[in-house]
């Protein structure tokens, strides 16, 4: 059958246009090339150049005040405040702040770098024919001449104001990340140094919830202790008691073969923090012959009769001593606080 004797309607649309054959000869598939470049109006005009440049300046400068907006409401709104935003109802007021002024500071620098490239960076479209994939020494030498030829029509060297702020903003925007380290917690500063243990605190019976008396501590036993005035329904218990366990156990002063120690002590009453300085578990096992103390997690064992030194296992420093005494009424308490860190043990420690 010959394309004569097909429909009209069903012939190849590059046959069915006789311009069309006529333009492109035998050969349906072939290029029909670039339409004609047509300049833009900034192209020819100084002054809407100009006014594209201030345009795309100060999306970069609002992104920047933006970021600026975004680390000040990390510093400003507190967590638990909420506000009533319509349709979605009451939301965090550090979460809005934070989302709008972060989408505003990404949004200012996309659309700013958008409306550069579309009004004031060349549009003249160029075609190319493929080449191998291996690029000889002229090839190279053509794309950085390209790249060059790229980055003077871009006019980023002559429009300064455009470089400057673009630069800020890019240099601004991750500062947020910095920022949001914050939500890893607040910052410890000198807590972890600190307990509630202070002159004149009661030693409390952990059990009893009693204050100690000396003849409440028996030679061989061991008694847990916190501080007056921290009940188990206080919101921070656990993170109190986590620093201020202690220990107690009685020891014949004789025994004590540690200066420091038997002075910090009371009649051979010695009080020992009871977080282990390896990785913090609590201490709860007690040989009375020997009054060693041992950590159940990793086994490190503890001297209290020579100022609970380590003996055996991973802890690398001795438990921390309470310094005590007895009050007018006869009760134990407290001379201070431990006077170095509880627990794990810090790089700054000697």
């Amino acid at each position: 059958m010959s394309s004569q004797d097909i429909p009209e309607e069903n012939l190849p649309v590059a046959q069915a246009d006789g311009a069309d054959l006529e333009k492109h000869g035998d050969n349906p598939f072939a290029d029909p090339g670039l339409p004609p470049h047509e300049h833009r109006i900034q192209d020819i005009d100084e002054r809407a150049a100009k006014r594209s440049e201030r345009t795309v300046a100060f999306l970069f400068t609002l992104s920047m005040l933006a970021t600026i907006g975004f680390i000040a409401s990390y510093v400003a709104f507190p967590v638990d405040k909420s506000i009533y935003v319509w349709p979605i109802g009451h939301i965090s007021a550090l979460n809005f702040a934070l989302g709008m002024t972060l989408g505003v500071a990404l949004f200012c620098i996309g659309a700013g770098a958008v409306h550069w490239a579309r009004t004031l960076m060349s549009d003249e479209e160029i075609a190319d024919e493929r080449h191998a994939i291996e690029a000889p020494p002229e090839v190279k030498a053509k794309v950085l001449a390209d790249f060059k030829q790229g980055a003077k029509e871009s006019a980023i060297g002559r429009r300064k104001l455009i470089r400057n702020t673009m630069f800020g903003a890019l240099t601004l925007v991750p500062l947020s990340g910095v920022v949001l380290l914050r939500d890893l917690g607040p910052l410890p500063e000198d807590k972890l140094r600190h307990t509630l243990w202070a002159k004149g605190k009661l030693l409390v019976n952990q059990n009893t919830n009693e204050p100690l008396r000396p003849s409440d501590v028996a030679v061989g036993s061991l008694t847990f202790a916190k501080p007056e005035g921290l009940e188990e329904h206080d919101h921070d218990f656990q993170t109190q008691i986590a620093k201020a366990a202690l220990m107690i156990v009685r020891i014949e002063p004789d025994d004590i073969k540690d200066k420091q120690e038997l002075e910090w002590s009371h009649e051979g009453i010695v009080a020992y923090s009871k977080i282990c300085t390896h990785v913090g578990c609590p201490i709860s096992l007690y040989e009375q012959q020997t009054h060693h103390v041992l950590c159940p997690c990793h086994q490190s064992t503890f001297d209290l009769t020579d100022g609970a030194r380590v003996i055996f296992g991973p802890a690398g420093h001795a438990l921390p001593q309470l310094r005590i005494g007895v009050n007018e009424e006869g009760y134990l308490q407290a001379l201070g606080d431990f006077e170095e860190p509880v627990g794990p043990a810090f790089w700054e420690r000697g």
